[in-house]
C-alpha cells in the first residue's frame, strides 16, 4: 500500500506545491543574515525512487540567494520533496524505513532493496542515521514536544509515520503530514 503511493505522481505534485509555499514564506521573511531581499536561485536535482515519468518541475530544489551585494548568502527553505543532500526523495526514505521497521508481510530488507533498487549500504546508512544521528539533533529536540511521547527514538522514522497514520487515515496524507512536520523543524 505504501510503496504504491510512491509511484503516484499526485503525491509528488502535492509535495512540490508545499515546497513552493515554504519557499515563498522564507522569501517574504527576507535574508536571515542582513534582512536583504531574497531572490530565487533554484537548481535541479536527480532524485531516485519516484515514479518513472515525473515532470521536471518536481525535480527543482528551491533555493534563495540574498540580493544585497555585501551579503549574497544562500538560504535553503525547508523541503518536503528532498531530505537534505540525500539522493532519494524524502518520502521514499520514510516509506522504506517504515516498512523495514514494521516488517509487514514480506517486507524483508532484501525485498525492499529490490523494490526501488536501493543498495544494502544505503539502507544501512538510512537506518543508522535515524537510529544514531537524528534523535540527538536540535531539529528533533525542537519537534519532539509536538508529538506523542510514546514515539520511541529507536523506532524512528516508523514511529513518526505510524503516529501520522493513526491520526490521518490515508497513507498519502500521512506521508505528507510527516514530511511537513519534519520540514517545519
Amino acid at each position: 500500500m505504501l510503496t504504491k503511493t510512491l509511484q503516484k505522481v499526485i503525491l509528488f505534485r502535492l509535495l512540490h506545491r508545499i515546497d513552493i509555499d515554504l519557499a515563498n514564506l522564507v522569501k517574504q521573511a527576507r535574508c536571515p543574515f542582513c534582512n536583504g531581499p531574497l531572490h530565487h536561485s533554484n537548481y535541479m536535482r536527480k532524485p531516485r525512487g519516484g515514479p518513472k515519468k515525473i515532470p521536471d518541475e518536481y525535480l527543482i530544489r528551491f533555493s534563495l540567494c540574498c540580493g544585497n551585494e555585501g551579503c549574497r548568502r544562500r538560504c535553503l527553505p525547508p523541503s518536503c520533496l528532498f531530505m537534505g543532500r540525500r539522493v532519494y526523495f524524502g518520502c521514499v526514505i520514510l516509506v522504506i524505513l517504515t516498512l523495514q521497521q514494521n516488517r509487514p508481510n514480506g517486507a524483508s530488507a532484501r525485498k525492499l532493496q529490490q523494490i526501488l533498487g536501493i543498495s544494502r549500504q544505503t539502507l544501512k546508512r538510512w537506518i543508522e542515521y535515524f537510529r544514531e544521528e537524528f534523535p540527538v539533533t536540535t531539529k528533533w529536540q525542537r519537534l519532539r514536544g509536538r508529538v506523542a511521547s510514546s514515539i520511541d527514538n529507536r523506532r524512528l522514522p516508523s514511529g513518526l509515520v505510524n503516529y501520522f497514520m493513526k491520526n490521518i487515515q490515508s497513507p498519502k496524507q500521512a506521508i505528507i503530514g510527516c514530511l511537513k512536520f519534519l520540514a517545519s523543524g
